[in-house]
């Protein structure tokens, strides 16, 4: 392995002694000063350079292998590519890359017999006999005057002559929403300033769309005339609770949107009739402490999604649009199964559900619109090829009966589907190239079961290539872990880790308590006081793991990110002798202090995730596993932290507080390493290529970490 002959020292950063009293406990932070919310100061800055400045000193003896693995990931990229063509009105709609581009284009491009009813087997035209390509908006062109850009809405109106879209130009998700001629791309009117990227068109004359308040909380919705002022924009609804949120939503049928106002616990939603702006918005699910609902359209009736303690797994509704009150039970709810989405179309209705810790689709036909919604008959399963695998809705058309949707595997790159609801026919429109040699048929993907302490089954999903483990215990392994917010982690394809599979690598995913992959009561039991069970969950897949020979303890690296991060950092204070080397990205660390603090955005809301700390019970609860506060006088393994300045989730100054805690306590020689995206958010740089150095510094983090780099400096 090649070393530097003299290691750079790394930065320490100065003590300045800060103390937090409550119930009786004082908690000293020396690194509290590493906080500036302007992101100015220079003292700060000037240490994130160092840190910074360190991380590049100390990998500098990988810029071979990282260029090289960055050859390797960028050449598995077709850069010049469409997505899937969708089919929408008497368009085809797409995005393009282009050779050498950061950035998409979107485009369109007419159907030529757009009368014909839509098909399966539709294809779009391409070649000099084709309807022309036209270019509604290029995002190489809009990025070059900017670090960071990223469009977080792209809304064609009904009438398909314009386009509204949301921009960001720092990775702090504050949006500015641009409309502009569909097919000349002249701006209409002024931007809309200061939004989120939650805009949709109410006909073609109106937007509708949230602003937020100064701690980020979307608060409220507002109505804009197009050719209007902003500033005469009227205000539909203003939610002054600062445990909730709003959120905004078109009816596929395009007749309604649904405006909601949520926290963790609790969904209630107001419903605002396209065509009659003037009635303003109407209740249509009440709010109700612990009910979730959310809501569709079709016909003459609402269907509703709606979660209680009892129905925890949701149960599916419909009431008559005229008389909201009046529900049947579609769907009832069931202990094993939890409904997750629902789509509807004219004459189907899609639903979304998990059963095992594994996606489902099921289609239903509806009856006439003039016939009574009573009941469900005669479901039909989409099937699937993997024994793990992730499936995601797409957009599809509300009037036809075809259902697009999004599949991808541990082995199987992203593909997009065509259902037809009526034969059963499913039709791969477009499987994501993966270049340089790729062969799905040399990946193994598998699912085992790894039991907690308390007897609850945890699943674990993995992947290899089959030609170069030994499955004896020598292997190098990435184990992931999240399980927080009832998010799963679904088993996908990412062509970057291809690096570290074709190196030896086996990848696993742990779905541990927190996260949503069992059902709602999983997440229940890796929340509140049973926080711990997410990390003792993730300790314990690693220890069966290593039982059964995938890996051993010197050969098995972590990575988290986010809340994950703060998996990584609670699970490094706990059992810092399991793990060879540790990726923590954006970690929530500093959860406490930052719990504690309703100034910083995102936390009053985040006490029905966490807690509320100023109640006695939690804030010990929360102290004795919040990483920050745990770090201790202990040999750790090798770490890598990654932050963004402007990230708006979790304040660069957690995992910066992290590291200068670590390095003040930590009493072994291994890599302490932290890298700050000054110009970036909580979801790194912008561009598509960028985003792979990351990629390819901590993969070289890794490789360094377990001593698999070649003296000549790449492998």
């Amino acid at each position: 392995m090649s070393y530097l002959s003299q290691p750079p020292s790394p930065p320490l950063a100065e003590k300045v002694k800060h103390e937090m009293e409550m119930f009786g406990d004082v908690r000293v932070d020396n690194y509290y000063w590493l906080r500036d919310d302007s992101r100015k100061d220079p003292k700060v800055l000037s240490y994130l350079e160092q840190e910074n400045a360190y991380t590049e000193a100390m990998l500098s003896g990988t810029k071979k292998l990282q260029d090289k693995i960055y050859a390797e990931i960028r050449g598995r990229i077709k850069e010049d590519d469409i997505s899937a063509p969708l089919r929408k009105g008497p368009y085809y709609y797409y995005s393009r890359t282009l050779e050498g581009k950061e950035y998409v284009q979107y485009c369109r491009s007419l159907v030529p017999n757009c009368d014909a009813p839509p098909s399966v087997h539709d294809t779009m035209a391409t070649g000099p006999d084709a309807p022309p390509e036209h270019v509604i908006l290029d995002e190489n062109v809009k990025a070059q005057e900017h670090g960071f850009y990223s469009i977080g809405a792209f809304k064609v109106s009904p009438n398909h002559k314009m386009v509204a879209y949301a921009e960001d130009t720092k990775g702090d998700e504050i949006y500015t929403v641009y409309v502009i001629d569909a097919e000349t791309r002249a701006q209409i009117g002024k931007p809309l300033v200061g939004v989120t990227s939650d805009v949709q068109w109410a006909g073609n004359d109106a937007l509708v769309y949230i602003t937020m308040d100064e701690i980020l909380r979307p608060d409220k919705a507002w109505l804009h005339k197009l050719g209007s002022d902003q500033c005469n924009d009227s205000c539909l609804y203003h939610e002054k609770d600062d445990m909730f949120s709003l959120g905004l939503q078109a009816s596929e049928s395009e007749k309604f949107l649904f405006i909601s106002s949520e926290s963790k616990m609790t969904r209630f939603v107001f419903y605002l009739e396209v065509c009659k702006l003037e009635e303003g918005l109407k209740v249509l699910t009440p709010r109700i402490n612990g009910i979730d609902t959310s809501v569709g359209h079709h016909g003459n009736h609402f269907f509703i999604q709606k979660r209680s303690d009892e129905f925890f797994n949701s149960e599916l509704l419909a009431c008559p649009v005229d008389n909201t009150s009046a529900t049947t039970v579609l769907i009832p709810h069931r202990e094993s199964v939890k409904i997750q989405d629902i789509q509807l179309f004219s004459d189907h209705l899609v639903v979304y559900e998990r059963e095992q810790g594994l996606p489902k689709i099921t289609a239903y036909r509806l009856p006439a619109v003039e016939e009574p919604l009573i009941c469900l008959q005669g479901g039909q399963a989409v099937q699937f090829i993997d024994p793990v695998y992730s499936v995601e809705p797409s957009e599809s058309q509300f009037s036809s009966t075809i259902l697009r949707f999004s599949y991808s595997s541990l082995r199987t790159p992203p593909s997009v589907y065509e259902y037809d609801m009526n034969t059963g026919e499913s039709v791969l429109k477009k499987i994501e190239t993966v270049l340089g040699g790729f062969d799905a048929s040399n990946y193994v993907t598998e699912r085992k079961w790894a039991t907690a302490s308390d007897g609850t089954q945890i699943p674990i999903s993995i992947v290899y290539q089959k030609n170069l483990v030994r499955l004896d215990g020598s292997d190098p392994m990435l184990l992931y872990g999240y399980g927080s917010y009832e998010i799963s982690i679904d088993p996908d394809f990412n062509k970057a880790r291809l690096s570290l599979l074709d190196r030896g690598f086996i990848f696993a995913i742990a779905h541990i308590r927190g996260g949503g992959e069992m059902g709602r009561q999983w997440y229940e039991n890796g929340k509140f006081l049973k926080k711990k069970n997410t990390f003792t969950d993730f300790i314990t897949c690693a220890e069966f793991l290593i039982e059964q020979k995938y890996c051993s303890k010197e050969k098995l690296c972590i990575e988290g990110r986010s809340a994950g991060g703060m998996l990584m950092g609670a699970v490094l204070n706990m059992r810092p002798d399991l793990w060879k080397a540790a990726v923590a990205g954006v970690p929530f660390v500093d959860v406490l202090t930052t719990i504690l603090d309703p100034t910083i955005p995102l936390t009053t809301s985040e006490w029905e995730e966490w807690g509320d700390p100023r109640k006695e019970e939690f804030y010990h609860y929360m102290k004795s596993y919040s990483p920050v506060d745990n770090v201790k006088a202990q040999n750790y393994p090798h770490i890598l932290v990654t932050a963004g300045l402007h990230d708006p989730r979790v304040m660069y100054s957690e995992p910066a507080k992290f590291v200068a805690k670590l390095r003040d306590m930590k009493t072994d020689n291994n890599m302490l390493l932290f890298k700050c995206e000054l110009g970036a958010g909580h979801f790194s740089k912008s561009g598509r290529f960028e985003r792979l150095q990351e990629d390819a510094m901590t993969f070289a983090f890794l490789l360094k970490a377990l001593n698999m780099i070649p003296t000549c400096g790449c492998a």
